[in-house]
This record gives C-alpha cells, structure tokens and sequence, in this order.
C-alpha cells in the first residue's frame, strides 16, 4: 500500500466490512477522531496505531510508510522532546559554575568554570550533535 496513512486506514476499514462507527468503538475513540485521521487531518497517539495494527493483522510500518506528513510531525516531536533537555543543560552548567566559584581552587576552579559556562552555552548543540551521531 503505496498512500497516506488515511487513506490506508479507510481502505482497510471498508475492506472488513467495518464502519467508522464500529471502529470507533473498538478503539473507545470518537467516531469523529476516525473520521479525522482518515481524512488526513491528524494521527492517532501510539497506543491507538498499535491497536489499529492489531485490529486489522498489519504491522505500524504497514500504516505509516511512506506518509511524509506523518514523518514530519514525528521528526517534529522528536525535536521538542530534546528541546525539554536544554533546560538541563543549562541547570548543569550552573551547577559547575557555582561548585567552581565556591568550592575549588586554582585551576580546578577555572576548569570548571570555563565547563560550566560551555554547558549553558552549547547544551542543545551537544545533544543535537549526539543525536545526529546515533
């Protein structure tokens, strides 16, 4: 099935015989929210893909293999869940920038300074670069 995950959903609904209705019910998901994702205007939450998959015997890569829509809202999610990091990055750095100011001396405390500073600064790079690597 070479088509967005509405239509693929649509065509595998009716080829059982089943109504948006029925469906509905099966997942306990309104009978608009069928309608929706079917009409290409939004996705079910993971859960429901993977009851959806089960209902009609087809695997989740079956269902959304080649939808760029679909790729783009989860590349999209993706990116917000490392953007949630950044927050961390910078409370890490912070944290090394005040362990440095009282806790050390010398050149351990300017290492961990100048650590802590590049923390705050470059966090998201880091992770993005990781992520990028992986």
């Amino acid at each position: 099935m070479d088509m967005e995950f509405g239509n693929k959903l649509k065509k595998l609904r009716m080829d059982e015989g089943m109504s948006q209705e029925e469906l509905s019910r099966e997942l306990s998901v309104s009978r608009q929210a069928v309608y929706k994702w079917e009409s290409n205007r939004g996705y079910p939450d993971i859960d429901n893909l993977i009851r959806i998959s089960d209902i009609f015997n087809v695997t989740i890569d079956e269902l959304i293999r080649n939808d760029k829509d679909m790729k783009n809202k989860i590349s999209i999610d993706e990116e917000q869940a490392f953007e949630s990091l950044g927050d961390a990055g910078f409370y890490l750095g912070m944290i090394m920038v005040i362990l440095a100011i009282f806790l050390f001396e010398g050149s351990a405390s300017t290492t961990l300074l100048v650590l802590g500073m590049l923390t705050v600064a470059f966090f998201d790079d880091f992770i993005k670069s990781l992520k990028s690597i992986f």
